[in-house]
Formats: C-alpha cells, sequence, structure tokens
C-alpha cells in the first residue's frame, strides 16, 4: 500500500494505493472520514488493485476555506481516476463519496464499469429547495488529542462507534488524526465537515439531472434508519426511498436494519455488493 499525493487543480490530494489486478476498485468516504476506513474491506479483495482517495478538507489532502461546494469533491474523483489512469473501475462510494462517485460516472463515464452507492446523499428531491441543515453541533467537536489511542478509548463505548468493528475505529482512529505540536488534530477540522453538512443541499448539489444520463449499472446499499421531522441526525439514511427509480439500470439492496455506517457495521454487507458488481 502507498499513499500518493496529486492536484486536482490548485489543490493537493491523498490517495491511498493497493496495487494489483485491473480493473480497480476506486473507494471514496463519507463527509469527515478519510481513505483507510475503507481497510477492512479492501483486505477482502487480495491481489485486486484499489485505490481510496482523501476528499479536499480530509485526511492527508489539503484543507481549503470552506465552504466547500459538492461538485469540488466530484472534480476529486476524476483527478485520482485520472492520476492513475483508471478506466472501467468499480466506483465504490458512502456518504458523500457515493454522491461524488455518482457525479464522476455521469460526467466521465470511462473512468467506470459499475458503481456501488452505500447509502449516497443523494436526497429527494424537495430536499434540495429547503434550508440547509443544522450543522452547528459537529463545529464544536473536540478537535485536539493527546494521541489515537486516546480517542479510542473515548470512542469505543460511545454510539455510533461502539457498534463499528474493532478494526474500523481503529483505522478511524489512527488515520484521522494529525501530528500537531504536541498533540493530534482531527484529520478533518470540524468547521469544515460542519460547512459540508450545509451545502448538502443547496440546489448547485441536485444531481438527478446527471443521474438520469448513467447507463453503466449501480448498485444502491439504502439503509432503514430514518430521522425523525426536523432532526439532523447522521445515523439516519439520507438516500431517497425512490432513488433507484432515477438511475436507468440499478438495483437497490434494501436494509431495513442497518444505518447509515453500513460499512462500519456491515462491511460483509458492501464487499458482497462490489462482488457481485465485479462479475
Amino acid at each position: 500500500m502507498n499513499l500518493h499525493f496529486l492536484r486536482a487543480g490548485d489543490v493537493e490530494l491523498a490517495a491511498w494505493e493497493w496495487p494489483g489486478a485491473d480493473p480497480p476498485l476506486l473507494f471514496a468516504h463519507a463527509a469527515g472520514f478519510h481513505g483507510r476506513c475503507w481497510d477492512h474491506i479492501i483486505h477482502l479483495f487480495p491481489g485486486r488493485r484499489s485505490l481510496a482517495i482523501e476528499f479536499r478538507g480530509h485526511g492527508r489532502s489539503a484543507k481549503p476555506a470552506s465552504p466547500i461546494p459538492w461538485r469540488h469533491f466530484t472534480d476529486d474523483v476524476i483527478a485520482v481516476a485520472d492520476h492513475f489512469g483508471i478506466r472501467d473501475a468499480i466506483g465504490i462510494g458512502h456518504s458523500m463519496g457515493g454522491h461524488a462517485v455518482a457525479e464522476a460516472a455521469a460526467l466521465r463515464p470511462e473512468l467506470f464499469g459499475a458503481l456501488v452507492l452505500v447509502d449516497p446523499v443523494i436526497f429527494p428531491p424537495f430536499w434540495y429547495s429547503a434550508p440547509p441543515p443544522d450543522a452547528s453541533f459537529i463545529a464544536r467537536r473536540r478537535n485536539r488529542w493527546a494521541s489515537p489511542a486516546e480517542m479510542l478509548e473515548r470512542f469505543r463505548s460511545r454510539p455510533p462507534f461502539a457498534a463499528w468493528r474493532p478494526e474500523v475505529l481503529k483505522n478511524y482512529c489512527d488515520y484521522g488524526l494529525l501530528p500537531d505540536g504536541d498533540g493530534y488534530v482531527l484529520a478533518c477540522p470540524p468547521q469544515i465537515e460542519a460547512a459540508i453538512y450545509g451545502m448538502s443541499n443547496a440546489p448547485e448539489s441536485d444531481i438527478y439531472p446527471q443521474i438520469a444520463t448513467i447507463r453503466l449499472p449501480v448498485t444502491i446499499l439504502r439503509a432503514g434508519a430514518i430521522a425523525p421531522p426536523g432532526v439532523f441526525d447522521l445515523a439516519a439514511s439520507p438516500t431517497a426511498p425512490d432513488l433507484v427509480s432515477k438511475f436507468r439500470n440499478a438495483r437497490e439492496v434494501f436494509l431495513p436494519d442497518n444505518n447509515h455506517y453500513i460499512p462500519m457495521e456491515a462491511p460483509e454487507l458492501v464487499a458482497k455488493a462490489i462482488a457481485e458488481s465485479a462479475t
């Protein structure tokens, strides 16, 4: 596994590469996460070339001023694919990453042979004319830590982290912090993450016109957890219940007993969808 740095316009991005056979798997993480949150799933595909992007504002990528338009995350996916000469990949995106991978496939269809969208942030159409969600509590998250071990100890018994696979939570903590002086800070600063959620339903984040042009096979894993009206709940599914009907060639796997953190809690379901898309 190797860490690479590349340019997306005037922004430096980080991407992790696991060498192996093509066609590759291209992984795109959720808001506030990082590329190494996919390790436990990538390890289920030994010998397969895999790439895990770290979006701008996240991980080891540059931290531009916020707010960041969501189209820029799509640009990041395209920049990584072009840097590595990717064609006919399986694009796997969770949450915000699902939104970005879907839009990238519409803009550059040659990059992908199939998509696996894990509870993507593609809202019902009416949501794109609604007020933005109140994500101010995200900006107040604790940012400074003594070590990844301290973060792990604090999170291991708290929801939603208590339900994650132990190896996932360890990777989340180990790679979700960056050295800063005599301690560590979050690799996705709370102010950036909060602003990302605030832009999630901006009118320009509506990609339904692009979705209608996608012809390649798409698998949507949709969680059953639903937020109460008026509540911004990170564990609830942001995916439009009828999203599957908006694609030309899509199937849905509805998971009534799962929440939004499907890759962290049920990685075997994601791996199964990837394996089926590769056949």
